[in-house]
């Protein structure tokens, strides 16, 4: 099958290439994203894969079938930035990449924990400097803190076991328990008791209409003050204004963040020579207990290997079959 690869990276074409020897699709890169305008580059493909920051809504969909699309292939999880409802009832069928690594992300979002509490970004800053003073550097134990994960699915409960290592009291919030993480020691509360007890608070839940702007002014008023707010999820989860203003209050004492609601114009672009024209983001940036990375959570060699094989086995299902193990449908 004729497959368009937007937004195509060096990475990207090396490990498709590698893993497509088995499959045989024609693979055709795209270096952009996929939008109205750059629909033609992928002209004649039947399948088109796309990454994270390109948004697919029904009037681009109904192009995408115009032009004889019949398969859309995430090269992702998460699949928010799709309208599957529409692309259901226009015949697209969208597949994801499931459960691709949920030890990358948890281990990143302790990487980012623990950069924060030992204020490692800021002693690395020192240090090149010549400075080797300790002023300012002390930091906490994570041993003992009462760390709390919201959404215990997968990446959630790699996260609980890392944190349980590490002889945290765990305290969760997901509408479905999780029987591995109840294992470990974790007790299931609700949001503001979360909040009020944790002096770490993780992010891991999917980005729903119910968890949309989850952590809003009311949340962080419930937070203890100091508290490590860290976030690998999705960046509209959080409400960025109002974490602004708990950090400048002091409400929030770190803030470790992978994703950003309005990333799909910054993120996996080098943006060195320009300024940034987002305000909130660059506001964001001055915060020395702030710490952000473009999206890499998800970025290790066993990660891409992953998504590479499962994103072409999809293809590869759909056009025998007609249907995909890992289709996405709502009702």
């Amino acid at each position: 099958m004729k497959v368009a690869v937007y937004q195509a990276r060096s990475y990207d074409r090396t490990y498709f290439d590698r893993y497509n020897r088995r499959f045989g699709h024609q693979l055709h890169y795209i270096d952009s994203h996929l939008d109205s305008d750059t629909l033609v580059l992928g002209k004649g493909a039947e399948a088109l894969c796309i990454f994270v920051n390109s948004p697919v809504d029904r009037a681009l969909l109904q192009q995408l079938r115009e032009g004889g699309v019949k398969m859309l292939a995430l090269r992702s999880a998460g699949f928010n930035h799709v309208d599957i409802k529409a692309a259901n009832q226009l015949g697209i069928l969208v597949a994801n990449v499931p459960g691709y690594s949920p030890y990358a992300v948890a281990e990143h979002a302790t990487a980012l924990l623990l950069s924060l509490i030992r204020k490692i970004n800021r002693a690395q800053a020192r240090v090149r400097e010549g400075n080797f003073a300790l002023d300012g550097l002390m930091g906490y134990d994570l041993h003992g803190k009462t760390v709390g994960v919201v959404g215990t699915g997968k990446i959630g409960t790699v996260f609980t076991r890392i944190m349980h290592g590490f002889g945290c009291e765990l305290l969760g919030c997901d509408p479905q328990e999780n029987p591995e993480c109840r294992a470990l020691g974790m007790r299931y509360t609700s949001l503001e008791t979360l909040c009020r007890n944790s002096e770490i608070i993780s992010l891991h839940c999917p980005l729903l209409p119910t968890t949309t702007r989850l952590i809003d002014k009311k949340m962080l008023s419930e937070m203890r003050d100091g508290v490590c707010l860290i976030n690998t999820s999705r960046g509209a989860v959080v409400d960025t204004p109002a974490i602004i203003q708990a950090l400048k209050s002091g409400k929030l004492g770190y803030l470790g963040i992978d994703v950003y609601e309005e990333e799909d114009s910054l993120f996996f672009e080098d943006h060195s020579d320009t300024v940034l024209g987002d305000d909130v983001f660059a506001r964001l940036l001055t915060f020395n207990n702030v710490l952000v990375t473009g999206h890499q959570g998800y970025f290790t060699h066993e990660a891409i290997c992953n998504i590479a094989q499962t994103t072409l086995q999809n293809v590869a299902e759909f056009e025998s079959h007609g249907q995909c193990s890992n289709a996405l449908s709502v009702d």
